[in-house]
């Protein structure tokens, strides 16, 4: 007949809970290696990864997402509880600790941040710098400390990590003191960084990625790990995580994505961009701005633990602590 068929480019449908200033570039470079279309779905600063994990669970009867590309550890988990994602073990993920693999194949992590405090050095000095979360306590600091709302991506995370570490009671006492210190909610973890770094806050606890900009901007600003000694119960650090969704419409493209954004070449991209995130590959050689668990103290967290106390903790701060 002389009519040839039509070949549709192959693409894949990826949510991502990384920021977009991050996240687009790595994606832009992926579809022009490969060929294969990107579809991104992107988060918003309000509802940082609970509305991609949402979007995950509305659609689980006719799933639209392919990758799930989350900014933190915890929704991933609980999403494979509920047995919305797929296992699949990536060969770019062979070299990866144990520690940030699923053992089932579920989800791999990557590209991690730590959760510090951004202090401004204009208005305090450095004996008087916060050294644990503790701090945030301290009547001194009343009114001048923020934090992003701790219901979404990793402050949510944090929040439920404490309360797996340490205990409900414990956690909830902490963030009852939160309040009596009148310390300031603010909408994400960037809001905190700017409200630092222009002096409206004295500290705020944030993401090394939001915080390295402002650093690297020459903003009277220095970045602290909270809880790194020795002694004390250590800096957190979360992972990015990739998972493949159950019931993927384009799982092999999506395997394909998942392959490229778990390679050494990428995680070196993550940690020389704006973003500074922190390798998670041994193989990964490249200089790193921020400090990693090599060393400071890392908190050490059963990550599962910690997804198994998010609701808990989600309806406290929900319920008592944001009243």
């Amino acid at each position: 007949t002389g009519i040839k068929k039509r070949v549709e480019q192959p693409e894949v449908v990826v949510y991502t809970a990384l920021d977009r200033e991050f996240s687009e570039p790595i994606l832009k470079i992926f579809e022009a290696k490969y060929g294969i279309k990107v579809k991104a779905k992107y988060d918003t600063e309000s509802t940082k990864t609970i509305g991609l994990v949402n979007a995950i669970r509305n659609e689980k009867d006719r799933p639209r997402c392919d990758v799930f590309w989350n900014n933190e550890i915890l929704n991933t988990i609980r999403l494979k509880n509920e047995g919305l994602l797929e296992p699949y073990q990536s060969p770019s993920a062979v070299s990866f600790p144990a520690t940030f693999k699923d053992p089932e194949g579920y989800w791999t992590g990557f590209a991690a941040r730590a959760r510090i405090f951004l202090v401004n050095t204009d208005m305090l000095k450095p004996e008087e710098y916060p050294v644990s979360i503790e701090d945030m306590t301290n009547p001194r600091f009343k009114g001048k400390v923020g934090i992003a709302k701790p219901l979404f991506g990793t402050t949510a995370s944090h929040a439920a990590a404490l309360f797996a570490s340490v205990g409900a009671e414990k956690a909830a006492k902490f963030f009852a003191e939160l309040n009596q210190n009148e310390v300031q909610i603010e909408s994400g973890n960037k809001t905190v960084a700017l409200a630092v770094s222009s002096g409206r806050l004295a500290f705020g606890l944030t993401d090394t990625d939001d915080a390295i900009g402002e650093v690297e901007a020459g903003k009277p600003v220095t970045i602290v790990y909270p809880d790194s000694k020795p002694e004390q119960m250590g800096t957190l650090f979360i992972p990015n995580t990739l998972s493949l969704v159950k019931g993927s419409p384009s799982p092999e493209a999506a395997k394909v994505l998942i392959d490229y954004l778990l390679s050494p070449k990428v995680e070196g991209a993550l940690a020389e961009a704006s973003s500074a995130q922190i390798p998670v590959n041994p193989q990964v050689d490249v200089k790193v701005r921020v400090k990693t668990p090599k060393e400071i103290k890392a908190m050490p967290l059963d990550y599962s633990a910690a997804a198994a106390s998010f609701e808990e903790a989600a309806t406290f701060i929900r319920d008592s602590y944001l009243r």
